[in-house]
C-alpha cells in the first residue's frame, strides 16, 4: 500500500499497538475485535460457469507466515482458495508398527482443473486489484510479483506458495458403498452404537464454510439420535 492504513502499520509501531491494546481493555472496539478476514467474495474464474469455484478473504495484514508476524511495510492479503479441489491423495501405512506415522501423499495440483483454477484465479485477484477503488492505494504487488505473468510461471508460483485450508472433510464419509464409514442415519457399519456426527461424515466436502453445515449436521444428528430412541422404549413396552 501506499498509505500506512493497514493492521501491519498498527502492530509495527510501539505507541499505536500500545493503544490498539488499550481501546479493546477499555472499550471493546478497535483492531482486537476484528476478524482476521474482512471481506469474503465467492466469484468465478469462468464467466461460463454456472457456480463460483473460487473463494476470497482479504484481510488488512500481511505476512509470510501467521506465525512470523506482519511486515515491516504496508499491506493487505487477499487469499483465494478453489472450492471443489479434483486432485486426490492418498495415505500410505509405513510399516506393521502402528507407532510409525504414515506416509500423506496430497497429490495437490494434479489435475488439469485444479491447475487451471490456480493460474486463473491469480489473473481473477489481479483484476479485482486493479480496479479503480484499489489501484490508487497501491504500491506494487508483493506476491506473486510482476516477474511471474505466464501460466507456466503462475502455476510455478502457486505449486511452491500454495497450501491448504482449515475445511478438512470426508474422512468418516456418509453411504452404502465399501468405502463409506457411516450409513445415512450416521451409524458406523459394522458397529452398533457409535455415531460419526462432524463434517467427516461429508461424501464430498461443501463449495464454502464448513461450520454452518456441521451446525445442521449435528442438529439432523440430535433428531435422528431421539427418535430411535423412542423406537426403542416403544417396542420395549
Amino acid at each position: 500500500m501506499n498509505k500506512p492504513i493497514t493492521l501491519n502499520d498498527e502492530v509495527n509501531n510501539p505507541i499505536r499497538k500500545v493503544m490498539m491494546g488499550l481501546e479493546y481493555a477499555l472499550f471493546r472496539t478497535g483492531p482486537l475485535t476484528m476478524a482476521a478476514s474482512q471481506v469474503c467474495i465467492f466469484t468465478k474464474t469462468d464467466a461460463a460457469m454456472e457456480r463460483p469455484d473460487i473463494q476470497y478473504h482479504l484481510q488488512p495484514l500481511s505476512a509470510d507466515k501467521p506465525a512470523d508476524g506482519t511486515h515491516r511495510f504496508s499491506a493487505f492479503t487477499a487469499s483465494v482458495c478453489q472450492l471443489r479441489p479434483t486432485s486426490t491423495g492418498h495415505i500410505e501405512l509405513k510399516s506393521n508398527n502402528p507407532a510409525d506415522y504414515p506416509a500423506i501423499h496430497p497429490n495437490y495440483l494434479a489435475t488439469e482443473e485444479d491447475q487451471k483454477t490456480a493460474i486463473e484465479s491469480i489473473k481473477v485477484t489481479r483484476n479485482i486489484i486493479n480496479a479503480p477503488a484499489l489501484k490508487p492505494l497501491i504500491q506494487e504487488e508483493h506476491e506473486p510479483g510482476i516477474q511471474h505473468q505466464t501460466d507456466e510461471e503462475l502455476l510455478e508460483y502457486a505449486r511452491n506458495r500454495a497450501t491448504t485450508i482449515y475445511h478438512p472433510t470426508g474422512t468418516c464419509k456418509m453411504g452404502h458403498d465399501d468405502m463409506a464409514v457411516v450409513d445415512d442415519r450416521l451409524r458406523v457399519h459394522g458397529i452398533e452404537g457409535l455415531r460419526v456426527v462432524d463434517a467427516s461424515i461429508m461424501p464430498v466436502i461443501v463449495s464454502g464454510n464448513t461450520n454452518a453445515p456441521t451446525i445442521m449436521i449435528a442438529e439432523k444428528a440430535s433428531d435422528m439420535i431421539k427418535e430411535d430412541a423412542a423406537q426403542t422404549v416403544a417396542q420395549a413396552v
